[in-house]
């Protein structure tokens, strides 16, 4: 038996297909992939992310902390931003991507399920002589996504914040049913939408309020081809200790001068390096979906492999993230996928394949 959130009874009690996920029992699905994909697309979907890990940092040294194990600078975030970083070892891998929280009183970190403890032990072995405090809230507390084009509205008068001014990428502290939370304009589905963080007890009743109000419950199955839409990237199958974050398009994430950080030597001498394959997007032809591994070909050779690839529902059509040798990264490059033995015809791209219209 995996690790179980809050809402486990719930999901099961509601038909949910739960699998282990990053040794925790998450829903996959509740009915199928495509009616949870078209409800974010097209009104709102709920998921349960309180898988994700969640940091607290505390002390006169939380920001040099930070600063040392993150690629982006969390100096120069403002009270109440949210910003998106990568924790890279000494060779310049990803070892996770992560979204830092900066606040009056200290930092909070947003980490990967499946990471977790390596980044609890990263934190630990990277911390020297530094003065901080570090809290880790996963299994007290309850994280729940509102994603789509309805989710702003569907959740005003949730908590004391109104969503619609809360600007995106910011957070804040607020208060639901009179407990305190925190509320985020953020998600992973090309959405937009709002995260809410609250104590275990009344996770329930959060979950429950949202449903009632029209947000689809949805699991990981929808969460994987969302985010594949919109070309985000997942660790594991687009990141990676192997990949460095100018391999997989995350360059801007990277800042070389804000001082030193943990790989940023590695960082310096890989951003220029043309035989490290890049992240590229695809479009196949036929209507076969290619999976992680398989193998991407130009010319009868191997040029790289796929690591993501769905249906994707809202285009109707086969889908893949990939990483390929650079001289075939160029949009428009036709290219050739073995999948099961037989080659597909597939053409390279610009990611993200959906963007949200702007309103």
């Amino acid at each position: 038996m995996g690790l179980r959130t809050v809402l486990y009874d719930w999901h099961v009690a509601h038909g949910a297909r739960v699998v282990d996920f990053a040794g925790w029992d998450m829903p996959v699905q509740y009915t199928t992939i495509i009616d949870e994909h078209s409800a974010v697309r097209n009104a709102a979907g709920l998921f349960d992310i309180s898988h994700m890990g969640r940091l607290s940092f505390g002390g006169a040294d939380a920001l040099a902390l930070i600063q040392k194990i993150y690629t982006n600078n969390a100096a120069t975030m403002k009270d109440g931003q949210v910003r998106y970083g990568l924790v890279c070892n000494d060779q310049g891998g990803i070892r996770d991507d992560v979204l830092v929280y900066r606040w009056p009183y200290g930092y909070a970190m947003v980490v990967n399920a499946s990471n977790r403890v390596k980044i609890v032990d990263w934190i630990e072995a990277s911390k020297g002589s530094l003065n901080f405090q570090m809290q880790d809230q996963t299994l007290s507390t309850c994280m729940i996504a509102v994603q789509g084009t309805k989710a702003i509205e569907m959740c005003q008068g949730l908590t004391e914040t109104d969503p619609s001014k809360l600007a995106y990428y910011y957070a804040t502290p607020s208060r639901y049913q009179g407990n305190a939370c925190v509320v985020s304009r953020t998600g992973y589905t090309g959405e937009d939408g709002i995260e809410i963080m609250v104590a275990n007890a009344v996770g329930m009743q959060l979950w429950e309020e949202l449903s009632k109000r029209g947000a689809k419950p949805c699991g990981l199955g929808a969460r994987d081809t969302l985010r594949l839409e919109a070309a985000m990237p997942l660790y594991g199958h687009e990141l990676g200790e192997e990949i460095d974050p100018f391999q997989a398009g995350l360059n801007w994430a990277v800042k070389l001068d804000k001082g030193d950080f943990r790989g940023k030597e590695a960082l310096l001498r890989r951003q220029n390096d043309t035989s490290l394959r890049r992240r590229v997007g695809l479009e196949l032809k036929g209507k076969r979906i290619a999976r992680e591994g398989a193998v991407i070909k130009a010319n009868g050779k191997p040029i790289g492999a796929v690591s993501s690839g769905t249906h994707s529902p809202t285009f109707g059509k086969p889908i893949a993230m990939g990483y390929v040798e650079p001289a075939y990264q160029q949009v428009g490059t036709p290219l050739v996928i073995d999948i099961r033995g037989n080659d597909e015809e597939a053409v390279v791209v610009a990611m993200p394949f959906y963007k949200r219209p702007k309103t």
